[in-house]
């Protein structure tokens, strides 16, 4: 079955080391070396550092990350985690230990990301003290404090941090400073981060570059989780627009997957969201590269709007407008788009799922057919996370004909990325009812995700539930959310899961339940009674054909284990 265009946004150094042209070298093909193969091309090439970013306020004269660096490998320096229980804090303090620091860190709840890091040699505390900053075998207090977004600035351990003269560091800072000698590869946009970062980083490490990376989530295929650590100096991180994380950074390679109103407890309304967005891209280093979804729909514009004159490329009949896409150009750095639109200068088209329960398609370089992609993720939005992934790997090589030569490894691996935690996981299936689980939390995530698994099991009853994600989200986008359910059979909707805010608003789940646009919906606001109404809803009719698909950021995602073991349990 193909499937149709998606009518949202694109879904979800020091010497340094960049993928290269080696004269007369030929890319061994996929025929010959499925599995380990060698970028053989990678060698050093000096890029242009003329916006190199400048050292932070708060670093100590005339110090940087690589003198911290230098003076760690010397004195063991130590570093202190506040928030390290999140899944963007986490991942920086298991580099930190793979860097070799000393680290501790603490949170108010503990969570799964705390384990590895656990087991890897951190120190680790519930709740928030000055006692954190000097407990453990470290001597003396720690070098270096980072925070994550959510921690407040009267936070007991930053005031302390302050009397005691230690440097404080929100995470984008900390981020742009690590990065900053690295060839860094930056994926954004307000979708489906996660998933094309992951997938980057995935591809480029079977590949055989021994890169760095970063991602938001937890990737099932990474011994790290959610960290790669190696020794090139490329860097593929996960730039997160909240908070502005991503204005610390100074990328060589700039992704944007798309533009849309997220994060709503942060920004204003679409436009803040936009004027963030170019300030990143306005980051890109000289020389550097921009790669952006170029789709353009008359309700969404997208990340299209970023470009530095969509009024020229627009005004450009269809059939030359991918000559026009394909040659845009800033005056410090190439841009490329990608997308389902025939203008674009990669393209994917015949979308249709596949027996591995993803999707295929015919990938286009500026008309011309390159390849047939086969990928084990379903979804539109993954087809275009995939082609994000095509176009900056192109972009690295530098040069189209060695790239061609290669594009059946690059298809290859991409086939072999299995992809990440809460992303339409398959969490069982118990006789005909199939349970899947997924981190969508916004009214685009969740209609994308829907819309997938109705196109997936078309013949399926398919029954939502839905958490809430923040007061604020709801709130701002309760309309929006009404809607993006039309492909359900049935939705539940449950109570708001607070997060980081209290409820100002004076919203509840019941608000959105009543205003859900086409399938019956009830309103169950604790999981666990969900779990209930679920079990008996399968056992009075177990071989019914039904999939089960558990949406949100919360605790949502224990709703779909815990019914799955209590229908092991009594089903027989």
């Amino acid at each position: 079955m193909e499937l149709p265009a998606a009518k949202f946004p694109a879904i979800r150094c020091q010497n340094p080391q960049y993928i290269p042209s080696v004269p007369g070298q030929k890319v061994p093909s996929i025929s010959t070396c499925k599995t380990n193969y060698i970028w053989t091309r990678v060698q050093s090439r000096k890029l242009n550092r003329h916006s190199k970013i400048s050292v932070c306020a708060n670093l100590p004269d005339g110090e940087n990350i690589e003198t911290f660096e230098s003076k760690n490998r010397k004195n063991k320096s130590w570093i202190h985690f506040i928030g390290i229980g999140g899944c963007g804090l986490s991942a920086l303090a298991m580099l930190a230990l793979k860097k070799g620091y000393e680290v501790s860190g603490s949170d108010i709840v503990w969570s799964s990301y705390m384990d590895a890091l656990k087991v890897a040699g951190a120190h680790l505390y519930i709740g928030h003290s000055e006692l954190n900053l000097g407990k453990g075998s470290f001597s003396g207090s720690p070098d270096a404090i980072v925070i994550s977004s959510a921690i407040p600035p009267d936070n007991v351990e930053i005031l302390h941090a302050k009397t005691l003269g230690i440097p404080v560091y929100k995470r984008g800072v900390w981020l742009g400073k690590i990065t900053e000698d690295y060839n860094l590869i930056a994926v954004s946009g307000s979708h489906g981060k996660s998933t094309t970062t992951s997938m980057l980083a995935y591809v480029l490490k079977a590949m055989g570059d021994d890169l760095t990376a970063v991602i938001g989530a937890h990737v099932p295929q990474f011994s790290g989780g959610n960290v790669i650590h190696g020794n090139s100096h490329n860097f593929v991180l996960e730039a997160d627009e909240y908070d502005a994380c991503f204005l610390e950074l100074s990328p060589h390679v700039a992704v944007v997957t798309n533009v849309d109103w997220e994060h709503v407890d942060i920004f204003q309304d679409e436009e803040a969201v936009k004027t963030a967005f170019r300030r990143f891209i306005g980051k890109i280093r000289i020389g550097g590269h921009l790669i952006v979804c170029g789709d353009r729909y008359d309700q969404n514009p997208g990340a299209y709007s970023l470009l530095s004159h969509p009024k020229q490329v627009s005004s450009i009949s269809e059939h030359n407008m991918e000559l026009c896409a394909a040659h845009i150009h800033s005056k410090n750095y190439r841009v490329t788009t990608y997308g389902m639109l025939g203008y674009n200068e990669w393209r994917a088209s015949s979308v249709c799922f596949n027996s591995q329960g993803g999707c295929d398609y015919k990938l286009y370089h500026k008309g011309h057919s390159v390849a047939e992609i086969s990928l084990r993720i379903p979804g539109v939005h993954n087809v275009l996370n995939s082609l994000a992934v095509v176009a900056t790997i192109s972009s690295i090589f530098g040069d189209e004909r060695q790239f061609y030569e290669s594009i059946d490894v690059v298809r290859f691996h991409l086939n072999k990325f299995k992809g990440v935690y809460r992303r339409f996981e398959m969490i069982g299936k118990v006789h005909e009812c199939h349970i899947f689980d997924d981190y969508a939390h916004h009214p685009t995530e969740v209609r994308a995700v829907v819309q997938t698994a109705r196109q997936m099991f078309p013949s399926k009853e398919l029954l939502v539930v839905f958490q809430p994600h923040t007061y604020s989200r709801l709130a701002a986008l309760k309309s929006e959310f009404a809607s993006a359910f039309v492909h359900a059979n049935q939705v539940l909707i449950t109570e708001i899961y607070a997060a980081r805010e209290t409820n100002v608003w004076s919203i509840s789940g019941m608000e959105l339940a009543m205003s859900i646009i086409g399938p019956p919906c009830e309103f169950i606001p604790c999981l666990d009674d969900v779990v209930d109404k679920l079990a008996l809803w399968v056992s009075v009719d177990p071989v019914r054909p039904l999939v089960i698909l558990t949406l949100g950021a919360g605790d949502i995602t224990n709703v779909g284990r815990k019914l799955l073991q209590k229908l092991k349990q009594t089903l027989p």
